[in-house]
């Protein structure tokens, strides 16, 4: 199965659950203006035209940029189509004997696109642009192929997964009159544990807490810091997103914090000591440097709230522990570069998913 993993020993992974706390007679600090509850604004992934973009800007001095971000935040992308890739995939190419309609393509797709756990794709060689992409209506398609991914973060293919795609594909492949050439089982499930390997030593989330070192935070006065450094609401209580400027990208860091308080039936009276920072490695494209901007956040973020930057052992993190870090990471992007699967690609993020 693959596994999270961390760096170093610096790196905490994973979201850190809020403990007990020390409630204060002065309350929650809380945001000027109490601003009611924003709705979720986070990018969802099954949305075809909702997702929001932003990035930080080019000054990184002494953190992410404010208002570049506040403006590329309300800008609407669309999701990126998904395509198979012979590094992730186990592809069975489907031969015709005439091209086929788009049409008649759509109207025997499987009704699900999953065999057990894992993503199941067919696409179309198009027969005027020559390109291979999802089948469409009042398109021809002179070439077919279908996949199935060999792994992802719940494990590599297995057999029973692989005998469901072979089902699918060749129920579909007898509707179209097409003749499926599978690869062989046994080669496809060794690859697929074998990709799981690497990716179970090359898995990364880097997180951080930021600790209170003073009066407890309101949700209100989380919200209000956040957004100053570009990041909005997620659709998950207790969790704010800085989204990227990408069309269909995961957000670069993500600030996640008590599900609780953001429920309760007053969250600026609901008291928050410390939240965790956070991006997921494989899934961030390194040419944004989401490690800089991890770093700045953090510092920006603990001057601002005037909190604690530390690891999942309350350990205070300096300069150095983020230079060790980074010098870490660096190593891990070479190892998924020289795998084809370098952090924030197609490939990359399909098996780290």
């Amino acid at each position: 199965m693959v596994a999270l993993g961390s760096l170093g020993g610096l790196v905490l992974a994973g979201v850190v659950a809020h403990g007990a706390w020390q409630a204060r007679k002065a309350g929650p600090k809380r945001a000027a203006g109490e601003p009611a509850r924003a709705e979720p604004r986070e990018p969802v992934l099954g949305d075809m035209v909702d997702a929001l973009s932003t990035l930080p800007g080019a000054s990184r001095g002494d953190g992410p940029s404010i208002g570049e971000a506040g403006a590329k935040e309300r800008r609407q992308s669309r999701r990126l189509g998904v395509r198979l890739d012979a590094l992730v995939d186990a592809i069975a190419p489907l031969t015709v004997e005439a091209p086929v309609s788009g049409e008649l393509v759509a109207a025997h797709l499987p009704a699900s696109r999953r065999a057990g756990g894992k993503p199941f794709l067919i696409e179309g060689l198009n027969t005027d642009t020559g390109e291979w992409e999802a089948p469409l209506a009042g398109q021809r398609y002179r070439e077919l192929q279908a996949g199935v991914q060999l792994a992802n973060r719940t494990g590599a293919m297995n057999e029973i997964e692989y005998s469901e795609f072979v089902q699918k594909t060749q129920a579909f492949a007898d509707a179209i009159g097409a003749m499926p050439d599978f690869p062989d089982m046994l080669e496809a499930v060794a690859s697929a544990r074998e990709l799981d390997s690497f990716a179970g030593q090359h898995d990364a989330q880097l997180a951080v807490r930021l600790q209170a070192r003073g009066a407890a935070w309101s949700v209100g006065y989380l919200h209000q810091h956040g957004a100053r450094h570009g990041f909005v609401p997620g659709v998950v209580p207790g969790r704010l997103v800085l989204p990227a400027a990408e069309e269909g990208a995961p957000p670069i860091l993500t600030l996640t914090f008590d599900s609780q308080a953001a429920l309760a039936d007053d969250p600026n009276l609901a008291a928050v000591r410390d939240v965790t920072l956070s991006f997921d490695v494989p899934q961030t494209d390194a040419r944004l440097e989401p490690f800089v901007t991890w770093q700045n956040s953090a510092n920006a973020l603990a001057t601002d709230m005037d909190a604690a930057i530390v690891d999942d052992n309350g350990r205070t993190l300096g300069a150095e522990s983020f230079t060790a870090i980074g010098q870490e990471l660096a190593r891990l992007y070479e190892q998924l570069a020289a795998r084809d699967l370098a952090a924030g690609s197609p490939a990359a993020r399909r098996l780290f998913s």
